[in-house]
């Protein structure tokens, strides 16, 4: 279990190392310059929001396989079940006053949250792994988007629009179009893997 523990903290100290590494601008563009040499050449092959397509289909494909392989959605669905009959009998006990039911269901609280806890942490060791190839595709991303700052997209709902504007808020439509389609796809390998949802 302190095995666990650890790996789920050293996943948390490399997902937050490649967050914080987005605020560094020398290696985010040192990383984007070396990842073009491999996907450059993509790009001047076919339009950029379709290589958008093609990355985030990726991106949906190799999380979807992690997360079958790092997270145990059997015992999830198991504690989840779990957590909602207790929430439901405390409640129970807690509406008609049953103090002595409500003593006994404070005893097996601590055992229930320890659960959930757990399965927490059990989800940083994917996240790490997933972000360890991700961060790396937009640093790319944004190294690209320098250099062809005009490209556009045609997005339901929001039109047509160049990668670089701001379309939802503060977000940028190369970055809401990255996400609609690695949801999108994710769902499909999701369900043709039978994987289930965090």
């Amino acid at each position: 279990m302190k095995k666990k523990k650890f790996g789920g903290f050293i996943a948390l100290l490399v997902a937050m190392a490649m967050i914080l590494s987005y605020s560094i601008a020398p290696i985010r563009d040192g990383v984007g310059e070396a990842l073009d040499v491999v996907l450059g050449p993509l790009a001047g092959m076919m339009p950029f929001y379709i290589l958008i397509i093609i990355l985030s289909a990726a991106t949906g494909l190799y999380s979807s396989i992690i997360q079958k392989y790092t997270i145990d959605y059997e015992r999830m669905t198991e504690v989840q079940e779990r957590m909602k009959v207790f929430q439901r009998e405390f409640r129970e006990a807690q509406l008609s006053g049953d103090e002595k039911k409500i003593k006994k269901m404070d005893a097996k609280r601590d055992k229930v949250m320890k659960e959930q806890m757990e399965l927490s942490q059990q989800q940083f060791t994917p996240m790490a792994y997933i972000l360890i190839i991700t961060v790396p595709i937009f640093f790319w991303l944004l190294f690209r988007l320098g250099v062809a700052p005009d490209a556009t997209v045609v997005m339901p709902f929001f039109g047509s629009h160049t990668l670089t504007d701001a379309v939802l808020g503060p977000v940028p439509a190369w970055i809401l179009w990255y996400m609609i389609c690695s949801l999108s796809i994710s769902q499909v390998v999701r369900k043709s893997l039978n994987i289930g949802g965090i």
